[in-house]
């Protein structure tokens, strides 16, 4: 694997979005040809979406994305498209907004070599605790960021179900976790997940410090590039990554479908 080799190929996309699922890992997957058909009752409703990836004539295209509506259904939520250009069939997008897709979630898919990131980003004044598996501290810092209000216990089941070589970092002040991050590797690449920062700990360097233990894992792992998904209006995470030399593989967004009029 070559961070440098073809890294804004639709195959390349596919593939690290694909190592993306199999880190935030979904409680029923279905396959439709090269679809990934993904529920989950978590708080991050992205694990809950469509990979529509691969090629499909315009017949074959109306085929699948019946097949995931009819997937969605069984489950009474609404069917939500990841729409990766390149990736994805060249008409998906407009074929979704024709049947009446919401457009939503502009997203970024990132990516730097880890000796980049070990090289530009230096730890901060926090100490980092590197474990294997989460510690409750580290779960209870992450939930009081991105939980939402969700049931605490579906999030730690999705993290029981990953399988693959992973990593939680928290930033300590004094004993307690006040910034965490995960990372997952997979296939010579490191994913990097779960960053998150509680509000009084903000602006202090804990998230670099996050970002360079991981780094250093992902290293020690002999995963050469590391990747990442962050939305495109979140500035404060966009000028961390800037920083660490992740630039942008592709942009991306959602479709999510629209609820039916009452008849």
């Amino acid at each position: 694997m070559s961070v440098s080799s073809a890294p804004h190929s639709p195959e390349s996309v596919r593939r690290l979005q694909e190592r993306a699922a199999r880190a935030l890992p979904a409680e029923h997957v279905e396959h439709v040809g090269g679809w990934w058909l993904r529920r989950s009752a978590s708080s991050s409703w992205w694990m809950g979406t469509v990979l529509p990836h691969g090629e499909a004539s315009r017949e074959e295209l109306e085929r699948m994305i019946s097949a995931a509506e009819r997937f969605y259904a069984g489950f009474g939520v609404p069917t939500r498209f990841q729409v990766s250009p390149g990736a994805c069939a060249a008409d998906l997008d407009a074929t979704l907004a024709k049947r009446g897709y919401r457009w939503e979630s502009p997203m970024s898919l990132r990516a730097a070599s880890t000796a980049d990131v070990q090289t530009q980003v230096r730890a901060g004044g926090s100490r980092v605790q590197l474990d294997e598996t989460p510690s409750s501290a580290w779960f209870e810092a992450w939930y009081a960021v991105h939980g939402h209000g969700g049931d605490p216990q579906i999030e730690w089941e999705m993290l029981d179900r990953v399988t693959q070589p992973s990593a939680y970092a928290g930033a300590l002040d004094g004993d307690n976790v006040v910034a965490v991050g995960r990372v997952v590797a997979d296939a010579g690449w490191a994913g990097v997940f779960g960053m998150a920062t509680l509000p009084e700990a903000r602006g202090r360097g804990a998230a670099r410090g996050i970002l360079a233990s991981l780094a250093d894992w992902a290293a020690g792992q002999g995963a050469d590039g590391m990747y990442l998904q962050v939305e495109r209006d979140n500035d404060p995470a966009l000028r961390l990554y800037d920083s660490a030399c992740f630039t942008e593989m592709c942009g991306y967004h959602y479709r999510t479908e629209s609820p039916s009029p009452p008849t």
